[in-house]
Formats: structure tokens, sequence, C-alpha cells
């Protein structure tokens, strides 16, 4: 009989690939033919840890859950990579009183990508990213700002991927554990353009102290990459002006520009 935290653990990675399988558009579960014996259904190899297995590569083990990202080949990265690779995440301390990791939604070949700050708790609980007010926000300006479809037209995701207590910014160490992710996700997506979301999003992007309320509506490159700088749709909440309502319907015209070029 499995272990009872054993059981927990597998659970839960289960549910993480289940919801990654939903975002990433697949209407099944493949099946690999290594597992192809399961009677129920099977996972990419190396997503569990088999403990009755001899170690190997496709094995996740202990060791493996805090080493850095698996340095892909560019033309084999995706986004399936990457979130094998993040696993079950612990390499810092939000895994402690996480629910669930939220890597991402939307389309993976999207020319738009929107990066927040992190999960809050309406993330959390459903493992998907800006599903609270600000997502709603979010979803507000994606689709009546700039007549886009939010799901096909555009990807979402966070700088960290689990939830900070209490919806406080991301501390250095967290966000130094998550970045290598994130860079590797948009690396996956290739978009035109991608939009920081507030500041946390923005300093994580380009590496230094940002100034939102300076900066926001200047373009920038982050690898290679056109990146436009905005308000977090949580700011606009708090602070719903005509002016700072204008001024990410601006920046989003901008986004619209390059888009369209």
């Amino acid at each position: 009989m499995v272990p009872t935290t054993e059981r927990a653990l597998l659970l839960r990675q289960l549910k993480n690939y289940l919801l990654f399988l939903k975002e990433s558009g697949h209407t099944h579960i493949p099946l690999n033919h290594e597992l192809s014996e399961l009677p129920v259904m099977a996972v990419p190899t190396g997503y569990f840890q088999d403990r009755s297995a001899e170690p190997s590569e496709s094995r996740m083990t202990q060791d493996s859950l805090f080493s850095e990202p698996q340095d892909h080949p560019e033309e084999l990265l995706s986004l399936a990579a990457v979130r094998e690779d993040l696993g079950d995440c612990q390499r810092c301390k939000l895994c402690e009183n996480r629910q669930t990791i939220v890597f991402g939604s939307g389309n993976p070949h999207a020319d738009l990508v929107f990066v927040g700050e992190g999960p809050g708790a309406d993330e959390d609980a459903q493992g998907l990213p800006f599903v609270g007010r600000a997502g709603k926000k979010l979803t507000e300006i994606i689709e009546k700002g700039m007549l886009l479809d939010r799901e096909k037209d555009t990807y979402i995701c966070n700088i960290v991927k689990c939830r900070p207590p209490g919806n406080r910014d991301p501390e250095r160490d967290e966000v130094a554990a998550c970045k290598p992710f994130l860079i590797k996700q948009l690396k996956a997506i290739r978009p035109k353009v991608i939009v920081a979301l507030g500041k946390p999003a923005a300093s994580t992007l380009l590496g230094r102290n940002v100034a939102i309320t300076k900066e926001r509506g200047t373009w920038h490159e982050f690898e290679g990459m056109k990146l436009m700088l905005t308000y977090h749709p949580a700011y606009l909440l708090r602070a719903y002006t005509r002016e700072n309502r204008q001024a990410v319907y601006e920046d989003m015209q901008k986004v619209l520009e390059v888009l369209n070029a």
C-alpha cells in the first residue's frame, strides 16, 4: 500500500499535470508506450518518481527537485519540457503553504504574453493565473480594450508560480528560484510582445529596480523580444482613476500596433 505522504505527493503532481494538459489545449491524456500496461492512464516517463526502479535520467529524484532547469536545445524547448523540469517544485519556501503550482494558461503559441507578479488566493485554489478580481480586470483589458480573445490570443503567467503568503511581493530568493522557469517559458513561446504587469514583473525581466509610474508605456527588450511595461490590474482596482485607465489603454494600443505590424 502506498504511504499516505507519498500518495498525497502523487495526487498533487497528478493534479498539476492534468491542469497543464488542459492549459496546453489537450483533450485527452497522452499515452506513453513505456507505461502502456497501466490499467487507467499513463503519463510521461519521469513525471512521477518511481521508487522501485533503478536511478536513471528519466526519474525525478530528490536532487532533481532542487536542481536548475535542464538545458534543452532551443529547437526542442517547449512548455511541456519546462513544466516537467519544474515538477513538484520545492526550490523555495513558497512551496510550504501553496495548494497548487500556477504555471500559466492560454495559447502556447501566442504573439502576446502577459507576465504578472504571483498567484493570489483564487489562483492558488484553481491552479490558473489571473482568475480573481485582478484577473477579471485583465480579461476586460484584453477583450474589451484590445478586442482580443484571452485564451486564443494571449498567454498569461507570473514571475513566481506559488502564492506568496498574504499576497505580499515575492522576495528576492523566491524570484531567483523561479526566474529560470519564467525565462524558459518565454523562450518556448517566443511571442512578439511581452507585457510586464507592474513593478515586480518589470523589475524581474529588466534585472533592475523599475519605477513603474515613470517607465510604464515604454518599450524595452527581453531576450530579443519586445517588452512593454504597464500597471498591474490590481493597481487599477486600487487607484481606479480615469488617468490610470487611460494610461493602460494607451500602453495596450502601442502593443497592438506592434502585433498588427
